[in-house]
């Protein structure tokens, strides 16, 4: 196993992860939507359906961030210790989460239900955002230097640093960012009514409900998603001419990542294959009275467009996280990774990957076997 194939390999692994995260980002969809319940019935039965889930997405962001940085550990002391404002928000969206679904239904808590249902609306719509953002910077940068020669100052043994004081606060209003991050929190929303549709016994004014919202997200979704590839493939990106150790050589590229998408056949399919289950796994919800499967097409879809995009941002010759201050300073698969030594014990690691996948399978179809109905009021933990 070489270098090259193994910064290619665990790219991919990353982007799979990437693309599992924004899948299960359906419980998070689903946590926007109490508070706007006409019955507190149907609330619960959405908590009932989506709680049992929401372990999945926290591990899975845990397990997203410990590949990437692990992986790529110039990512992690550039991303985590430079826009720290960003990841802090990030995960303390998810903490509130935990403790909501810890707490909210526990007997005599002093808060009360209501301010952990806010709490999970803050984790459902902000953790969204956020996490929006994080990938937008794969593709649309960020204002740090990398000096490598740093290491040997004893005083600041620091390789890389953030150029702006706000550290991460900038980018989180990034217009382009934010096209993506809406993109992200609507698309949540469709998952998550789709999932509900498929794991509850919805009565028909709850089913009736939940289509218009599918309706209202679906047409959101699109107009952001649509949005963000115009963007991106408008957009001038950075390519790679030369990685050295002093830093790599860039010529800047008009429709960068239009070419990377024409340039890899597979990317390409796998970007339409994607898109195409997203839509047909809505469109035949929403066409289909007896059709409650399309959170299955739309999640297959899902995972294969976020892990192309991943591609398009990794792949081709392409920095992953450009800088906009010092492209030289720029992170690319080949200047970020762990050594080859590093690289290989965790490639030995993921052989038990498909283990971990069969048992997620095996308690997913349990938890969903037996549907949940309106009979069922509380949820356990």
């Amino acid at each position: 196993m070489t270098l090259e194939f193994l910064q290619n390999y665990w790219w991919i692994i990353v982007s799979i992860l990437g693309g599992i995260l924004v899948f299960l980002l359906f419980v998070q969809g689903g946590q926007t939507l109490l508070q706007f319940t006409p019955d507190p019935a149907w609330g619960q039965m959405i908590v009932n359906s989506i709680g049992r889930k929401w372990e999945l997405t926290f591990t899975t962001l845990v397990t997203f961030g410990g590949a990437a940085f692990a992986s790529f550990p110039l990512f992690y002391s550039t991303s985590f210790g430079g826009a720290y404002w960003l990841w802090i928000l990030i995960l303390f969206s998810f903490v509130v989460q935990a403790v909501s679904y810890e707490y909210r239904n526990k007997p005599g808590n002093l808060l009360g239900r209501r301010v952990y249902d806010i709490f999970l609306f803050f984790n459902g719509s902000i953790g969204c955002l956020l996490l929006g953002v994080a990938v937008g910077m794969f593709f649309f940068g960020g204002e740090f230097s990398v000096e490598r020669q740093s290491l040997l100052d004893g005083a600041s043994p620091v390789i890389s640093r953030w150029d702006n004081p706000s550290h991460g606060f900038e980018v989180i209003f990034s217009w382009r960012n934010l096209v993506l991050s809406f993109a992200v929190l609507f698309l949540a929303r469709v998952l998550s009514i789709l999932y509900i549709m498929n794991s509850v016994d919805t009565p028909a004014a709850f089913r009736s409900w939940l289509m218009k919202r599918l309706w209202i997200n679906t047409g959101l979704f699109l107009v952001f998603f649509l949005g963000f590839l115009a963007v991106l493939f408008t957009a001038w990106g950075y390519t790679v001419l030369e990685v050295s150790p002093l830093g790599v050589l860039t010529a800047v590229t008009p429709y960068k990542y239009w070419h990377n998408l024409i340039d890899s056949p597979s990317t390409l399919i796998l970007l339409l294959l994607g898109v195409a289950n997203v839509l047909f796994g809505i469109l035949g919800t929403l066409f289909r009275k007896d059709f409650n499967q399309g959170i299955w097409l739309a999640g297959i879809g899902t995972v294969f467009t976020v892990v192309a995009l991943f591609w398009l941002a990794g792949f081709g010759d392409t920095p992953f996280l450009p800088s906009t201050t010092s492209p030289e300073s720029s992170l690319t698969i080949q200047n970020a990774s762990s050594s080859q030594f590093t690289l290989t014990c965790m490639t030995w690691v993921t052989v038990l990957i498909p283990f971990v996948i069969a048992y997620i399978w095996y308690v997913w179809r349990m938890i969903d076997k037996k549907k949940v109905t309106e009979s069922d009021t509380t949820y356990n933990h």
